[in-house]
């Protein structure tokens, strides 16, 4: 997953992309997953880029696939705590 290790929002895929847009998203993503889970309704999510729009369109398998984008998005916008080093041990004799 890709929360293992280190996240950087300075490197992820969302770097650069304004704050508010990142909200926007999350909210999108978040009532596509309440959508989805709560029936088998399929949700199409639409945006545009610089190259035109985009459609993504989601069905109930797709679940594990949202929970990864809200996570991502989460993770980018500090909801969410970045991944903690392993503590490690060491024995003094």
């Amino acid at each position: 997953m890709y929360l293992q290790g280190r996240y950087n929002p300075r490197t992820s895929i969302f770097a650069g992309r304004p704050v508010a847009q990142l909200q926007a998203d999350l909210a999108v993503a978040q009532d596509a997953y309440v959508q989805l889970s709560a029936g088998v309704k399929v949700v199409t999510a639409s945006y545009t880029q610089g190259d035109g729009a985009k459609a993504i369109t989601y069905t109930q398998a797709s679940l594990p696939n949202i929970v990864m984008l809200i996570k991502q998005l989460q993770a980018q916008l500090g909801v969410i705590p970045a991944a903690r080093s392993p503590i490690r041990f060491r024995y003094r004799p």
